[in-house]
């Protein structure tokens, strides 16, 4: 099974919020995950404060790379954001 670590849209109309999860690519993007892995909000701040439009548990993200799950582009990014790629990048060196 390949596991992308992608978005999910959430929220209202002209709203949007997104989860961060870990899902199986072949399924649809609204569709069933394995796990929750944090949430984005684009509309929550401005981009001088990042913090709070970006909330990621890190353990999970690393756990999930570590097991070879692929991010988008999009999520790539804000993986670098909360420091969670950094993190698998120094747990990868180590080994």
């Amino acid at each position: 099974m390949a596991v992308k670590l992608r978005l999910v849209r959430m929220g209202k109309k002209k709203q949007p919020t997104y989860r961060v999860v870990a899902a199986d690519s072949r399924r649809a993007r609204g569709g069933a995950f394995l796990e929750i892995v944090g949430t984005y909000h684009p509309r929550g701040a401005s981009q001088a404060n990042p913090e709070t439009v970006i909330s990621i548990d890190n353990d999970k993200a690393v756990r999930w790379l570590q097991q070879g799950a692929q991010p988008t582009d999009r999520v790539a990014k804000i993986l670098k954001t909360s420091g969670a790629l950094d993190a698998f990048e120094a747990a990868k060196a180590t080994k």
